[in-house]
């Protein structure tokens, strides 16, 4: 296996005081189903929070009013939908979440259904803009549709579960190389993977990131999807994908330490990484690197 190179943290992005909605970033976060609405309500305000000018929760019409109520800064598109749940996308449903995006985000709250993993699928191999895949995204056989054609940049956020799944790996043999069999999935499937948990990896295969920051307060409900929102955002203000990674999971850790000084580990939850973002962004923004 060839050497990785181990980076430091990469400059934020610029943020022109000239700069317009547009300049910034529109993006659409995928997800939400019925008693699932929380996650993409997080990611949408988790984006909305780290610069992105638009940011659109594309979710089924039954639940669309409970998301839009959620945060009003958040626009809505929804999804067609029927009793039984999310159907199918049409290749218009999909034209309609990916035009005029600058990043896409699938998978908090989406569910299982097979109308699901057909939402995921189109997306993957419809993209041209970047694509960030997790939570209920990775609950199908990623690894075959990742060697499939496609234009997008990817990044996938598993926890180890998640990419025991992909992987075939035990958990034990996950833990003992993390930072080589995340490598080594991600230079096969040609994609960034944030493999999540204590000190979460990120690589591309040749490069990683080691996270120095976040607390056992984050592992929580929610946490996740915060961390997509981030993630989505910087993707769509510019950031190469591998950069963008490296700096949402140091920034969601650093919310997440703001937050357990504020509420104790024991006592935060997901939404308070939320109100700890701006505090983050501002403390990122003070380092003498950037």
């Amino acid at each position: 296996m060839p050497n990785l190179v181990l980076c430091g943290l990469p400059a934020l992005p610029e943020r022109p005081v000239d700069g317009h909605k547009g300049t910034f970033g529109r993006v659409s976060l995928a997800g939400g189903s019925l008693g699932l609405t929380g996650a993409v309500c997080l990611s949408s305000v988790a984006a909305l929070r780290s610069g992105s000018g638009l940011v659109t929760a594309c979710v089924p019409r039954s639940v669309q009013l409970l998301v839009a109520a959620f945060e009003p800064c958040v626009m809505t598109l929804g999804l067609p939908d029927d009793v039984a749940g999310l159907l199918p996308p049409t290749p218009a449903v999909i034209d309609e979440i990916l035009q005029g995006r600058n990043a896409v985000g699938c998978g908090p709250g989406l569910g299982r259904s097979s109308a699901a993993a057909s939402l995921t699928r189109a997306l993957l191999l419809s993209a041209a803009c970047p694509l960030v895949l997790d939570a209920d995204s990775l609950q199908q056989e990623l690894p075959p549709l990742l060697k499939q054609q496609r234009r997008c940049a990817c990044v996938i956020t598993p926890h180890p579960g998640e990419f025991s799944r992909m992987t075939g790996l035990s958990s034990s043999e996950i833990a003992g190389s993390r930072e080589r069999l995340a490598a080594e999935f991600a230079r096969e499937y040609n994609t960034i993977v944030v493999l999540k948990g204590h000190r979460t990896v990120v690589t591309d295969g040749s490069r990683w990131f080691l996270n120095s920051t976040g607390n056992s307060g984050m592992a929580t409900g929610g946490s996740g999807d915060v961390l997509t929102g981030i993630l989505t955002s910087l993707l769509g203000q510019g950031l190469p994908a591998f950069e963008a990674a490296a700096i949402a999971v140091h920034v969601h850790g650093l919310a997440g330490d703001l937050a357990a000084e504020k509420y104790t580990p024991r006592g935060m939850i997901a939404a308070d990484l939320l109100n700890c973002l701006p505090d983050a962004w501002k403390q990122l923004q003070a380092a003498p690197e950037n």
